[in-house]
């Protein structure tokens, strides 16, 4: 896949980058040489490769699935003006 110059103007202009003329023609020889690569790319056999989640194995740090209240009812209420029992209590309203 190439792309060409009315390709790069139009990708700008959708964008919302200005592009001069010149810019735009140095452009196309970039973005071709990036998809070229992307294409070499394309032809490496990764049949049987496990996909990974850095260069270096190691183990991901989990936490245990378990449904909990936090232990943190305390420090969410304690710059509460009015609670009980953990509950925010707020002034009755009736119009």
């Amino acid at each position: 896949m190439s792309v060409d110059l009315a390709t790069v103007k139009r990708v700008a202009r959708l964008a919302r980058i200005a592009v001069s003329e010149d810019e735009a023609t140095r452009m196309v020889g970039e973005i071709n040489g990036i998809l070229g690569f992307v294409e070499q790319l394309s032809e490496v056999n990764v049949e049987g490769v496990e996909p990974m989640t850095s260069v270096t194995p190691m183990e991901m740090k989990k936490r245990l699935d378990v449904v909990s209240d936090g232990s943190k009812a305390d420090d969410i209420v304690a710059n509460a003006p009015n609670t009980d029992r953990n509950f925010f209590l707020v002034p009755k309203v009736v119009e």
